[in-house]
């Protein structure tokens, strides 16, 4: 089952409170911050993001399988780490990018 997290929106300026990640080279807001779960993201140039994720919205959902969600699907990014506490891949549904997330348990 899918659990909403968040939903990501590129932007064309960095936004004050963003946190940058250099080893993807993006900024980001923390979607806590945002009463309606936004995460804020500013693509460098050189980032390693598919263009799709820089110039569309996407939905992250918690999934408690993450590897049973991949099967199948048209994968945008690969499975990876996500800090020390998750995983996360990026795939595309319904012509958009959706990201998937799962958290140690």
């Amino acid at each position: 089952m899918r659990k909403l997290v968040h939903i990501g929106i590129p932007v064309k300026e960095k936004r004050d409170g963003m946190m940058y990640v250099p080893e993807m080279r993006i900024y980001l807001s923390d979607p806590k911050d945002s009463k309606n779960n936004i995460e804020w993201l500013y693509f460098e140039p050189d980032c390693m993001f598919p263009k799709m994720m820089q110039e569309m919205t996407h939905v992250a959902y918690e999934v408690d399988d993450i590897e049973a969600e991949l099967k199948g699907a048209r994968i945008l990014l690969p499975l990876g780490p996500l800090g020390d506490n998750a995983r996360f891949a990026y795939i595309v549904e319904e012509g958009m990018p959706v990201e998937l997330i799962e958290y140690n348990k």
